[in-house]
């Protein structure tokens, strides 16, 4: 496969995408964050000091996706027509696992949005709660599926040789 984030001297550039046609384009990313019982039964009960935790980590997550072009410099400015982000809480592991789906319509994919998206939520978890305890892990983000343009639906399958976990919308 040819890189094409390069020109034919080696230098970077933004891919022209301008002859590709408009098309309805979808991704989801996957990533979790591990925390102390203590942090998750915060979260859970609603008394972290900041407020609400998982509230704000959405409203995070969706800025983030729609700013990540601001934040990858070769990722084209796309006028995103829908971010959800949702949390699964995961109470015997004391993990959050979190998911961004970001649809357009366009010329280019969104799946740089999505896992901007997840990262960004995390860390926003991360913030809130981390005068309870430091030691939170965020980790395990990925690109669950895509859809729409030249390639059409993808999804992933494997994660470091495992069975890739289920994603949600």
């Amino acid at each position: 496969m040819q890189l094409t984030h390069f020109d034919e001297n080696g230098k970077a550039i933004m891919v022209d995408v301008t002859e590709k046609n408009d098309t309805v384009r979808e991704a989801t990313a996957k990533g979790r964050i591990l925390v102390s019982k203590e942090v998750y039964d915060a979260i859970e009960a609603g008394t972290v000091g900041k407020g609400d935790v998982l509230g704000v980590a959405t409203t995070a997550g969706i800025m983030g996706a729609k700013r990540t072009s601001e934040l990858i410099p070769m990722c084209h400015i796309l006028p995103i027509t829908k971010c959800r982000v949702n949390f699964e809480m995961k109470p015997e592991e004391c993990a959050i696992d979190c998911y961004c789906t970001v649809k357009v319509t366009g010329k280019t994919g969104v799946e740089m949005e999505a896992l901007t998206g997840v990262s960004v939520a995390l860390l926003t978890v991360y913030d809130m709660c981390k005068a309870i305890d430091k030691s939170m892990e965020i980790g395990e983000i990925y690109l669950c599926r895509k859809g729409g343009g030249k390639s059409g639906e993808i999804r992933n399958e494997k994660i470091d040789g495992q069975k890739a976990r289920p994603c949600q919308n």
